[in-house]
């Protein structure tokens, strides 16, 4: 049975014209291009965005020591805390304005479409490489996600890598080093992301095709896979403890889910609906190859939905997104048994590039990391800067969004000091990501502070209406509203100390 595709003798690598392509398929052209593209696609205005609500909490928590974070996840994001230790280490160097927080996510894509490209080149020839790795980069859930600072670029560098790794220990079943290195690869999936150590359902099936009675390689296999489950096993027994806590907003998933899923995974239903079908293209060639791909994007997608169905629902698309890899390496295979010439090859990409240029272009506006109607930070914090005044004081509904004091304090500059209020107890001191607020409002005031900030979610008319009853009525007796400011999801008012 035919695994990967001869190097040498693949006539769909002839070109049409000539020398011409030669060029873009030279050894380093197979992975310098689709890396290319990949990091300036995905730096193109990567500031642009606001942070975002989850992106905050990693400004949050990798401004912390080591030592702090490591307490942290023992009550929180557990199975965040690996990135959270490398982005410290990271912004320890780099600072922590968003391009820099953002900027290891680019960084890991263009690692992913190199990994991709080396598998397509492995798996279906050299032209499929290539046509899989500039298709990654064109897809605009990479450029979103290329964009975050969370660990889902990571993720989708550590399936891909584990991926080859595989290959390289099934070319040589006998070299422990080999295994070792898958070994070490999946462990790295492993520390970022949890769920997707699912993709071990697509190597297994390469694994039963390859082997069958080899002993070498179920040995090998075997041991790798165990390997890095007792690594990770720590962090999965923390991460159990905290799931309700995690991701209790996730629903349980009907059977649209596994339709919807997909536009949601590329962040444009056009770009879904062009990869998967040349992704079916792609069932033509390599049979062993293209069962590999298609499980390794299909079965944990569908393996996740089944668990969803119990006390706790982990259906969420971005926990998805390491399927991308072998979606793209599919339909780059697809792309060059259509496209046989470089005058077809290259305008289908360019006619792609354009078709989802508007998919492209809302993801770098300012509040496209939110859905419509999401928090503007940035505004709130300018309005609090224009007015302040030394002595002022801030009040933020937690309640409503925990990421309202984040959000605004992120974008305040850090030499405006406000004393926060209600705040009895910081995420810092309790070594968590939520604060404990004062458990009597009123007696947290301070005749001192003639002037309140107030910070809360939506558009109300009377702002104070935005806090915990007891809150609003400790500010009532206290204080009266003197002006406020609305920018998009927020509301920003001024409350000023009565006579």
């Amino acid at each position: 049975m035919t695994l990967l595709a001869p190097a040498t003798q693949d006539s769909s690598d002839v070109p049409d014209p000539g020398a011409g392509y030669r060029r873009w398929t030279t050894p380093v052209g197979l992975w310098l291009w689709p890396a290319m593209v990949t990091l300036i696609v995905g730096t193109y205005r990567i500031g642009q965005p606001l942070m975002g609500r989850d992106e905050l909490s990693s400004w949050d928590a990798s401004g912390r020591s080591a030592g702090q974070v490591l307490a942290t996840v023992r009550h929180v994001d557990a199975v965040l805390g690996t990135y959270y230790l490398l982005l410290h280490g990271w912004r320890t160097l780099f600072g922590d304005s968003a391009t820099s927080l953002r900027l290891p996510s680019a960084l890991a894509m263009a690692g992913a479409a190199v990994c991709v490209a080396l598998l397509g080149r492995r798996l279906f020839g050299h032209r499929a490489g290539l046509a899989g790795g500039l298709l990654f980069a064109l897809i605009p859930g990479v450029s979103r996600f290329a964009h975050e600072a969370r660990p889902y670029g990571l993720v989708m560098l550590a399936v891909a890598l584990a991926s080859l790794l595989l290959l390289r220990a099934l070319d040589r079943p006998g070299s422990p080093w080999r295994w070792t290195g898958y070994a070490l690869g999946l462990m790295a999936v492993g520390l970022f992301h949890l769920l997707a150590l699912t993709c071990v359902v697509g190597h297994l099936a390469l694994v039963v095709m390859r082997a069958r009675c080899e002993r070498r390689v179920w040995l090998g296999f075997g041991l790798a896979v165990l390997l890095a489950v007792v690594c990770v096993s720590p962090v999965v027994l923390l991460g159990r403890a905290q799931t309700v806590r995690q991701i209790y907003w996730i629903a349980e998933p009907g059977a649209s889910g596994l339709i919807d899923i997909w536009s949601q995974l590329f962040y444009s239903g056009l770009c879904a609906g062009t990869v998967l079908l040349l992704a079916l293209v792609a069932c033509r060639e390599h049979r062993t190859a293209v069962v590999f791909c298609a499980v390794s994007a299909v079965a944990p997608v569908l393996l996740v939905w089944a668990l969803s169905h119990g006390h706790v629902s982990y259906f969420y698309f971005r926990y998805m997104l390491f399927t991308l890899p072998a979606l793209a390496v599919l339909a780059g295979a697809g792309l060059a048994a259509a496209a046989r010439s470089r005058r077809v090859f290259v305008p289908a990409l360019a006619v792609l590039a354009v078709l989802t240029a508007p998919d492209q272009r809302s993801l770098r506006e300012p509040l496209g990391h939110y859905w419509a109607g999401g928090p503007d930070f940035a505004a709130a914090a300018r309005t609090i800067q224009r007015y302040y005044v030394p002595g002022d004081a801030i009040v933020f509904d937690r309640t409503q969004e925990e990421a309202l004091s984040l959000g605004v304090g992120y974008y305040l500059p850090r030499n405006l000091r406000l004393r926060d209020v209600f705040l009895a107890e910081s995420p810092v001191q309790r070594d968590d990501l939520a604060a404990v607020q004062c458990p009597e409002p009123a007696a947290c005031l301070r005749a001192g502070e003639k002037r309140v900030w107030l910070v809360v979610s939506g558009n109300a008319a009377d702002p104070l209406n935005g806090l915990p009853a007891d809150q609003s009525a400790a500010l009532r007796a206290h204080y009266t509203a003197y002006g406020a400011d609305r920018p998009s999801g927020l509301t920003v008012a001024l409350l000023v100390r009565s006579a």
